[in-house]
């Protein structure tokens, strides 16, 4: 049971990061994403230009351990998920280059959306 819901903390965990990344287009869905996408921006950047660990990693690793496993045993979630989430040999420097290419990538959507904006209203 434990080890079922660590693997749904680690896919929850891939989806925020996924949201963090390119959830300034939900803005087409409904523009009130935008309050939670602003928020995730906010706490990605956080995590990645201060070295940080997200609460997510903790919860995970805490059902591990009720599991009395240490790593998962092998599978899809195991060989793609854990990579994206938790690479290997991640250093500040990465991190910090992680972190700005996620402001740029955002700035990138928001400057988008609000000329979009700025067209529709001409």
């Amino acid at each position: 049971m434990y080890e079922f819901l660590a693997k749904t903390v680690l896919i929850t965990h891939l989806l925020f990061i996924f949201f963090v990344v390119v959830g300034a287009f939900s803005y087409f869905i409904n523009p009130k994403f935008l309050y939670l996408h602003l928020p995730a921006v906010a706490w990605g950047v956080y995590i990645q230009f201060t070295n940080s660990i997200c609460p997510l990693t903790y919860v995970e690793n805490w059902l591990l351990v009720k599991d009395n496993a240490t790593f998962y045993d092998g599978g899809f979630i195991e060989n793609y998920i854990m990579k994206v989430v938790y690479p290997s040999g991640i250093s500040t420097n990465i991190q910090t280059i992680l972190g700005s290419i996620l402001l740029i990538i955002n700035l990138s959507i928001y400057f988008f959306i609000f000329n979009l904006k700025i067209l529709k209203k001409k």
